[in-house]
């Protein structure tokens, strides 16, 4: 244990100082990221030219850009590139699917839905949730990111045109978040994510269920430092339900939409 937290040390300090990046595992290259530490690990994940790694790298710029005051669309698009390296690394390897999905929903929040359509986002978005999910169908981030994609096309395009265009429905994301849960009841992000989601949505219609996953991501034990972080979020998010203007700007805020 000692020789494996120095050698992660060691690695932490040629990144930090600009340093030849060494060759990490793909667990190194995530304590890193658990640590806290997005750019560090961004470096190494990159460094790695391997599935895990890559997206390991994609899902700490992602981790950098989600708790940002501001959006930050660069950031955005670096994870698509880091995503992109790791599903052409290995397509099978689930996380590079789903944080591909989930640099372009929030890249969509930032450029507004006609860029998205340009760019077949929701249909690129889908496809590699999709291919995560079928991979990895006890991947409890893969099936809530799911969940929450046909949320958010149904909030954009409405019932009828987010059925008739994409096969979105709202039935369907209810029921993946629900196999999510199962699948992972005490994941702080996991549960953070479906409450945000459907706070955004209809914050009246699931105020039930919204306080239900914020309360959940609250109890749970974080695994990272950005668990730790969006586990005040969804805190803070619980103590606004009954100021309902306040509530919804954050909500907004936290979802990644500009001002």
């Amino acid at each position: 244990m000692k020789s494996a937290l120095a050698g992660l040390l060691l690695l932490a300090a040629f990144v930090c100082k600009g340093g030849p990046v060494l060759a990490a595992t793909s667990d190194e290259i995530f304590a890193v990221y658990a640590k806290g530490e997005y750019e560090q690990a961004a470096r190494l994940g990159e460094a790695s030219h391997t599935a895990p790694g890559l997206a390991t790298a994609a899902r700490a710029v992602l981790a950098d850009a989600v708790l940002r005051d501001t959006p930050c669309l660069s950031c955005l698009e670096r994870a698509e590139a880091l995503s992109r390296q790791a599903v052409a690394a290995d397509p099978h390897h689930a996380f590079g699917q789903v944080w591909l999905a989930v640099a372009l929903g929030y890249q969509a929040r930032i450029t507004g839905a006609v860029k998205a359509r340009i760019k077949n986002a929701p249909a690129q978005s889908k496809a590699a949730l999709d291919t995560a999910v079928a991979g990895d169908p006890k991947n409890a981030f893969a099936v809530s990111a799911l969940g929450g994609w046909h949320i958010e096309v149904v909030r954009g395009g409405g019932a009828t045109m987010a059925r008739l265009f994409y096969g979105a429905r709202e039935s369907t994301a209810l029921s993946l978040f629900d196999h999510s849960t199962a699948l992972a009841p005490g994941n702080v992000a996991v549960r953070y994510q479906i409450g945000l989601s459907l706070a955004g949505f209809d914050a009246e219609k699931y105020r039930g269920r919204i306080d239900t996953e914020f309360k959940a991501a609250v109890a749970a034990v974080p695994a990272t430092a950005y668990e730790k972080r969006i586990q005040s979020r969804a805190q803070e998010l619980l103590g606004l339900l009954n100021q309902r203007e306040a509530f919804d700007v954050r909500v907004r805020k936290y979802q990644g939409f500009p001002d």
